[in-house]
């Protein structure tokens, strides 16, 4: 086969970001077959990239791009950080060619609130990972489908049903038995002296608290079993994150080559079963009593779908609204936990400061109660500092622009995907002072909160695709949070001190501590 001098160095460029990727054979034959494979792949199923001229002068500036695989090399295993340094370079909206897509990344508060506030609808929609394009989810995905009447439909379930004030005033009971049984398996392990891992019970306690609204049940009943559990999610939210060929090079979907989409299926697939036994076992029940019986948020969901109303809802729609769910609240809450109690270990007059506020609003020994909340502005802090330095989605969630809309000087093109950097804004010294120290006493007698107004601060990103859970997990961490400070001291396992917690992240769709915290837990006498 002839190959032109060219077409010779984009192959080896994209050969190199394969290898980067892990994915060349072993056998030196096999890996002969491998670039001859990549080769005609590249040559005959690639085709040359269409620019529009007219826009192409106002695009963002960005990095060169190599032929074929443009900016990939750019991304790293840290795509936030990687960014964040091109953005010093470059400017707070640039160009990226990742493969064959045009991606624009924003890293500042004042173009984050034109990309999700002023041309919102303009950008609402999500480019969707080929991870997520498994078992029908990319089409019931509340996350990622289209805004239509369908999405507008699901939003409002979430919005006036899930998570409305009256629905979570009325389930502060089960929160709170939730809670206690939180704190009830660290009672235990304070009197063995056995430290705890944050992310495991924190984990199990969101994961019980979800199920038991849905479903009135435990999913998990054990840290081990939170684990196993935990890991699965996790995988599903790794393979979504991952650089995946097939999402920068749409014709080579057909041939998973990293085989992200065969374990995507693999993992969806255990957690949708999950929720087709719950959902079976509920319409064989009322089938036999003809009545609801648990009024919990499945019934809620099957009186829809029965219902001759305005919203529609089948079976699989359901169990794809509560994969969704259920994936997108437990990790996200277990992190922001586990990322708090690092910190608090790491700023030991922090915590003493959270302590003292705790035992004169709360009283020592004694769980948080929402009530409590209020009248807690320094933990409120604390939250909100965390959500500043590690913002669960660390990258929100990709949209794609519907026409070409014009940012400032720029022009961001049809088609295009669009990043908010939103670790970065966090950390934007034109914004915040001391950017990267943990101070949450810059939020005392601030206005800032996460709620989407405020666009130095989006964990929950803004706009019509802001988190709907959001209600719930402002909530919950304040009482998790507040009640393993008020009800027990930490301390770090063998001796170690808090220099030795490790506090490098690792980016997934979601932002992971790449070590656990394991502390250990001296229970507070009242």
């Amino acid at each position: 086969m002839k190959l032109t001098t060219k077409f010779s160095l984009n192959s080896l460029c994209f050969i190199s970001t394969i290898t980067n990727m892990d994915l060349l054979p072993s056998s030196p034959l096999s890996y002969l077959v491998y670039i001859f494979t990549l080769l005609v792949l590249l040559k005959f199923l690639i085709p040359k990239n269409k620019i529009n001229k007219k826009n192409h002068s106002k695009l963002p500036p960005g990095p060169s791009p190599l032929p074929i695989i443009g900016n990939l090399l750019k991304l790293g295993n840290k795509p936030h950080h990687s960014l964040a340094n091109l953005s010093n370079v470059h400017g707070p909206i640039m160009t990226l060619k990742l493969g064959q897509v045009t991606t624009i990344v924003i890293s500042s508060a004042d173009i984050a609130k034109e990309v999700l506030q002023t041309h919102d609808i303009l950008l609402s929609n999500r480019t969707v990972p080929d991870a997520l394009s498994v078992l029908n989810h990319d089409q019931y995905s509340l996350s990622f489908m289209r805004v239509s009447p369908r999405w507008r439909d699901l939003r409002k379930i979430c919005n006036y049903q899930l998570f409305s004030t009256k629905t979570l005033d009325g389930s502060q009971a089960l929160r709170r038995r939730k809670l206690q049984n939180l704190l009830d398996d660290i009672e235990r392990c304070s009197e063995t002296q056995e430290a705890v891992d944050i992310g495991k019970v924190a984990f199990k306690t969101t994961i019980n608290l979800l199920s038991n609204t849905f479903f009135s049940a435990d999913f998990v009943h054990s840290a081990e079993e939170a684990g196993e559990y935990k890991e699965i999610v996790v995988s599903i939210l790794k393979e979504v994150g991952a650089p995946n060929l097939s999402d920068f090079f749409p014709r080579l979907k057909y041939f998973d080559l990293q085989g992200i989409r065969k374990r995507s299926i693999v993992s969806v697939k255990k957690v949708l079963n999950i929720f087709k036994r719950f959902v079976a076992d509920r319409l064989k029940m009322r089938e036999g009593t003809g009545s609801i019986g648990n009024d919990d948020v499945l019934d809620a969901l099957l009186n829809i779908s029965l219902d001759d109303g305005k919203i529609e809802m089948d079976k699989d729609e359901i169990e794809h609204l509560l994969l969704n769910i259920f994936v997108a609240g437990t990790d996200t809450t277990t992190y922001t936990l586990e990322w708090a109690m690092a910190e608090l270990m790491h700023n030991p007059e922090i915590m003493s400061k959270v302590k003292k506020e705790l035992e004169q609003a709360v009283g020592k020994g004694i769980p948080v109660q929402e009530t409590d909340i209020a009248n807690l502005p320094y933990m409120q802090a604390v939250i909100k500092e965390t959500f500043r330095l590690h913002p669960a989605v660390p990258l929100l969630l990709p949209r794609k622009a519907e026409i070409d809309v014009q940012i400032g000087d720029y022009i961001i093109p049809k088609d295009a995907q669009v990043l908010v950097n939103a670790w970065v804004i966090g950390r934007d010294p034109n914004k915040w002072d001391n950017p990267n120290v943990f101070l949450p006493e810059r939020f005392l007698d601030s206005e800032i909160d996460v709620k989407g107004h405020h666009f130095e601060l989006i964990p929950f990103g803004s706009g019509r695709r802001i988190c709907p859970g959001l209600p719930l997990a402002i909530r919950m961490l304040p009482l998790m949070l507040g009640s393993l400070l008020n009800c027990f001291n930490w301390r770090l396992e063998d001796g170690s001190n808090a220099g030795d917690l490790n506090k490098e992240d690792e980016y997934g769709i979601t932002l992971e501590k790449s070590q656990p915290v394991r502390i250990v837990p001296i229970k507070v006498t009242k």
